[in-house]
């Protein structure tokens, strides 16, 4: 069966391009409870969430 939505040719743009800086982490958390916690065992990843609710 042929696919016809299917091109050999190769589109001149691309999809999508991702920008990635890398992470430097300088420690870990020595309490492995709050690590848990928290989600994370690199405390310069935890960030909590500190938006607010939406309201109508």
């Amino acid at each position: 069966m042929k696919d016809d939505c299917y091109n050999d040719q190769h589109d001149p743009f691309q999809l999508a391009m991702a920008y990635v800086p890398w992470q430097h982490f300088d420690g870990i958390f020595e309490n492995l409870e709050e690590a848990f916690q928290t989600g994370t065992i690199f405390p310069e990843l935890d960030l909590p969430f500190t938006g607010r609710r939406c309201v109508s």
